[in-house]
């Protein structure tokens, strides 16, 4: 094997291991279920989650109408508990593209964030899934929240 092979094996092991180093490392969905807190009747509930590791380092922050409410690991996922209303939800990435929703009482929204290749700076896409396939995203990723965290706060 030539030096010049041997170290791009090397440099492609490292690389592998810092974008697997930045996935999210949480319990999974499926060992927490049970833990997340019953949705108050007076509340709607947004899963916000990441199911690729297509620019692992790229952790953007979410907001919610303006507020931090977490950031996006690959193969992770938080959750917020909020009031009845219309929502708008940026990555701190790319706040030129909002997601707005609507939030009924009783509801759960799921916002997938995917993350791709931009120009100078990555692109972020944040999307509202149907709730089937929102359920089946999550079920096999970590939660990166912490919890106790997404406990009903007044925007």
């Amino acid at each position: 094997m030539s030096g010049f092979t041997r170290l791009s094996n090397i440099v492609a092991v490292c690389v592998l291991g810092l974008a697997l180093a930045a996935c999210a490392s949480g319990p999974l969905y499926s060992e927490m279920q049970g833990k997340i807190p019953n949705l108050a009747a007076y509340a709607g509930r947004i899963y916000i989650y990441r199911t690729g590791i297509i620019g692992a380092g790229v952790q953007p922050a979410v907001e919610i109408n303006g507020l931090a409410v977490g950031s996006t690991k690959p193969e992770g996922f938080f959750y917020v508990d909020r009031p009845p209303g219309n929502y708008t939800i940026t990555a701190s990435i790319d706040v030129d593209r909002p997601l707005s929703l609507t939030l009924d009482a009783g509801q759960t929204r799921y916002v997938r964030l995917d993350v791709g290749f931009g120009w100078v700076v990555p692109s972020v896409h944040l999307e509202l899934v149907p709730d089937a396939e929102g359920e089946k995203d999550i079920s096999a990723l970590h939660y990166t929240g912490q919890i106790g965290s997404a406990a009903l706060q007044q925007p």
